[in-house]
This record gives C-alpha cells, structure tokens and sequence, in this order.
C-alpha cells in the first residue's frame, strides 16, 4: 500500500503540484504542512500562490522546524498529511545552529513517524545532488544534509517519485 510517498525534484519541476493531486486522488481530511519562513517579499509573493493554490478545505498548518511533535499529535485526525518541502525544514535547522548529527537524526525520526502512520503521508523535497559542487561551505554543508536526508525519507517511503519537466518518474 502506498501510505508514505517521498517526490523529489529540482527547482520548477512540478514536485509541490504533483503532490498536491496525489492528495486530492486519496481524498479525505488533508493537512498541509508549510515549513517556508517568509522572510523578504519575493518570497511572501511565492507563499501567497502556493496558498491560491491549496484548496481551501485542506488545514494548513505553518511549522517551519517541529514537524515531529505536530506528527505526533495528529493521531487519526486526517486522512493524508502533506510536508512542503523539506529541504526548507533542512535550511531552517541549519539557520537555527543545529549540528549535522542532530539534523540528521531529527529528519530519521520524522520518515520513521511516516512510515509506521495510519495516514498516507507526502513528502516533498529538492534533489540537490545533479548540480555543481557550491563555492561555500553553508551551501556544501545544506547540500550534504538534504541528500542524506533524501536518502532517508526514499529508504522509508514505500513509494519514491522524481519530478522531471512536469512528468513524474517512479524509481521505487
């Protein structure tokens, strides 16, 4: 059964759209979680279109780092729980100082959470490792830490998609 359901894909690529009709096909009660801090207008304008584009019934839930407790907290309460994106949940961890181990055991206990929920859950990440090796060390250190934790949630997922132009491509 396809409960926890991992889409990655590079910038543009369709990943945040195709979950949301994957949420929509499963139907039921959906939460959606937004992990992006709003932190200059270009981004709030972004914001504001991805809420356009949720539909209205679905509860959104703004968490950009406690995605584990809030999990927790859920219990049977919804039907299909979206997590958008996390590579920004990885990016808010970063700006908050936490060291790579703990990132990297929060982001364990958070597929582990999915895999064993009584909800089809969807994550959404960025595939970062087709690109250039960055020219600093923050960007190096954020590009090592979402593809380990995009290791992860594809070793938990039952089913794992890459977005390519628009067209999702099933690799698990």
């Amino acid at each position: 059964m396809d409960k926890f359901i991992f889409v990655i894909g590079g910038a543009r690529s369709g990943k945040s759209r195709y979950a949301q009709e994957l949420a929509k096909q499963k139907g039921g009660k959906t939460v959606f979680f937004a992990t992006c801090v709003p932190c200059d207008k270009e981004m709030k304008k972004r914001i504001s279109r991805h809420r356009k584009a949720r539909p209205r019934h679905w509860r959104v839930i703004e968490e950009p780092k406690d995605i584990k407790s809030v999990l927790l907290k859920l219990k049977r309460r919804f039907d299909v729980v979206i997590i958008d994106c996390l590579g920004l949940l990885v990016s808010n961890f970063l700006s908050d100082g936490w060291k790579e181990s703990r990132i990297e055991k929060e982001i364990k206990a958070i597929a582990g959470i999915l895999s064993k929920a009584k909800f089809t859950a969807i994550v959404v990440s960025n595939e970062v490792g087709g690109g250039i090796v960055p020219e600093n060390p923050l960007a190096r250190k954020f590009r090592d830490l979402l593809g380990i934790s995009n290791q992860a949630m594809s070793q938990y997922a039952d089913i794992v998609y890459i977005m390519q132009a628009g067209i999702p491509v099933r690799v698990k």
